[in-house]
């Protein structure tokens, strides 16, 4: 499964139902914007009209009207608020400060290759980010969720595209990410997938013995390991949003622009070309990529990156650092969800941050994982890797993994 943050579970569609109180709360968000809107330009900034957007289990986000205007500010914008207290916990700091930064390295690149709203103005102290409204616009999720396969087709490829020309344009700018990331107070910073990743290259193996009565073979895990070889320093390594999900994704006039950089970070660009493999998360019902529509997504983004990593048109190679990339997503959701498939809970076990529970598909989801790992580790001659794949399906089968994902409605027969 692609990278999918835990903080979007709050309800099926990933949105927080906000019970009372929630005049109140988006009340404080609009005037602490007006506030730092006022501080930054020096004179009164009035803001009016405020529409909820959701956002999630401790952020709202919430677009306003400019009402007072004495700059040149755009009619509308929209504002993030991260509700957590300045003290909450590590992580909770680490959302701001990432996706403020985040949003600022990409900010300062031209418009042409930006790919995500343009940062207006932030507020570390209040946990604020005040950004451009790219507008009414459709998402990926609701272009899937449509009955037009070939638009469904085209946002998908699109989308696949913008990914590899975002990634293309920040080749380098690592040390960049790094001193906005030290400006918000981030003295050192971690890519989280790699620490989750690395947690389930020790404790994978044990747990399928233990749950699911599937012995690993030493090959399988000598494989998973070499695939660690990703997670630290390469000579691919651009800019990820992290959570390549479809409603993380805005079909605008001007192609698909990124939201959520909450756990953004600079990582081998394999990881992101990988989960265009895999199951793409959502916040509701999971579903399966029509036959083919992988690999033309793959090529799109692939045909993004190779002008500036020439050698990654090499497809045996890519195809090596894919599936690499792949036994690492893999293993990591193994980790993250299988303890939920077979009815296990382990309390002790800090919140995941990179995969999220997609609840009853869980077992689905697995499968759909291990099955397509187990195919392209055929074909790319790892055995031992295509051999445990063929294991855990079967183990899965007892679980409820036996049930295949729906297609997505855009690509549905019978529609939905």
């Amino acid at each position: 499964m692609a990278p999918l943050t835990t903080d979007d579970a709050g309800t099926p569609d990933g949105h927080t139902a906000r019970a009372g109180g929630e005049g109140d709360d988006v009340a404080r968000v609009v005037g602490l914007a007006e506030e730092l809107l006022t501080r930054r330009h020096g004179a009164t900034v009035r803001l009016a009209d405020p529409v909820d957007l959701g956002g999630s289990t401790r952020s709202l986000v919430v677009r306003v009207r400019v009402a007072e205007n004495p700059f040149s500010l755009p009619r509308t914008l929209v504002v993030k608020h991260y509700l957590d207290e300045v003290g909450g916990g590590e992580q909770s700091a680490d959302r701001f400060r990432y996706e403020a930064a985040s949003c600022q390295l990409l900010t300062a690149m031209p418009a042409e290759e930006r790919s995500s709203p343009m940062l207006v103005a932030n507020d570390p102290d209040h946990r604020l980010l005040v950004l451009e409204d790219l507008g009414r616009c459709a998402t990926l999720a609701d272009r899937l969720d449509e009955r037009d396969p070939k638009g469904a087709e085209r946002a998908l490829l699109g989308w696949a595209r913008a990914l590899g020309r975002m990634q293309a344009a920040t080749a380098g700018r690592e040390d960049d990410f790094g001193a906005l990331l030290r400006r918000f107070g981030e003295r050192t910073w971690r890519d989280p997938l790699a620490d989750d990743a690395r947690a389930a290259l020790a404790e994978v193996p044990d747990q399928l013995a233990q749950l699911l009565r599937v012995e690993t073979a030493p090959a399988a895990v000598a494989e998973a390991r070499a695939a660690a070889r990703l997670l630290g320093g390469s000579g691919y390594r651009a800019f990820s949003p992290a959570e390549v999900r479809p409603d993380n994704c805005l079909i605008t006039g001007s192609g698909s622009r990124f939201l959520d950089f909450e756990w953004a970070c600079f990582r081998d660009v394999a990881l992101t070309g990988a989960s265009l493999r895999l199951p793409l998360p959502s916040g509701g019902a999971a579903h399966a990529q029509p036959p083919g529509m992988a690999e033309a997504m793959v090529a799109a983004w692939q045909a993004e990156i190779t002008p500036v990593w020439p050698d990654l048109a090499d497809l045996e190679l890519l195809r090596e650092r894919l599936l690499h990339a792949e036994v690492l997503w893999v293993w990591l959701s193994t980790r993250a969800l299988v303890p939920g498939v077979v009815g296990r809970t382990d309390r002790e076990r800090s919140a995941r941050v990179v995969v999220a529970d997609p609840g009853e598909d869980a077992p689905a989801v697995l499968t759909a994982l291990w099955r397509r790992l187990g195919v392209d580790a055929e074909r790319a001659g790892h055995v031992a890797t295509a051999e445990m794949a063929a294991a855990v399906v079967g183990a899965l089968g007892r679980h409820g993994g036996d049930v295949p994902l729906p297609p997505y409605p855009a690509f549905s027969p019978t529609g939905r």
